[in-house]
């Protein structure tokens, strides 16, 4: 019998390859994407005092009460509209995206496209 590891454990280690690369600053604070089954989840995030800055998810009722469902691209793309207008509000137009070792398709694309069109620069 072949032993794999979890399709989640291998995410955790590209994740933490992807953020040996970059760091959120001041000037450029971190858009960290995570997808979970049934929820999409984004932070703006400065890494020099390791706070967070805004945040927006599925699981916040505002979010949620103008979906359908939490779980689908459409509910990505409005998470990314939600953050976008967020840290447009809190004066940061320039983030750096990291996609939390998920693959840049999907709900994850759905979030950053729509975060671009919202304004944000990445």
């Amino acid at each position: 019998m072949i032993n794999k590891e979890s399709r989640n454990v291998i995410r955790q280690k590209k994740h933490l390859k992807i953020r040996n690369r970059f760091s959120g600053t001041a000037e450029r604070p971190r858009l960290a994407v995570y997808r979970s089954n049934n929820h999409v989840y984004a932070q703006v995030i400065d890494d020099t005092v390791g706070k967070t800055i805004v945040s927006a998810s599925t699981v916040e009722k505002k979010v949620a009460s103008e979906l359908k469902k939490t779980n689908d691209i459409d509910a990505a793309a409005y998470v990314g509209k939600v953050i976008a207008e967020r840290a447009m509000a809190a004066n940061i137009k320039e983030v750096v995206f990291d996609r939390g070792g998920f693959i840049y398709t999907g709900k994850v694309k759905a979030l950053a496209e729509a975060a671009r069109e919202a304004g944000l620069v990445f």
